[in-house]
């Protein structure tokens, strides 16, 4: 497995987790509840992504991928 490749996993499983987050705070909503702390915790990590998103596309530097870069080798795509 490589760096790159290892960062798109983990932004999927991420986005996964916030998915469930949302769901169970729809959830806490129609059970009539007036605040959740599943759609308050699915807010905060949606944020977390798009900020790190958007200091990728600002700056091309990922932090995840320079973290990930330091456990698994680097892709080599042309092989």
């Amino acid at each position: 497995m490589c760096a790159a490749r290892m960062q798109r996993i983990l932004t999927a499983l991420m986005l996964g987790i916030i998915l469930y987050f949302f769901a169970m705070g729809a959830h806490d909503f129609q059970e009539g509840l007036k605040e959740s702390f599943h759609f308050q915790v699915a807010v905060i990590l949606q944020m977390f992504v798009i900020i790190m998103m958007l200091v990728w596309a600002i700056t091309n530097f990922c932090p995840s991928t320079w973290l990930m870069k330091k456990i698994f080798p680097p892709c080599e795509w042309e092989k």
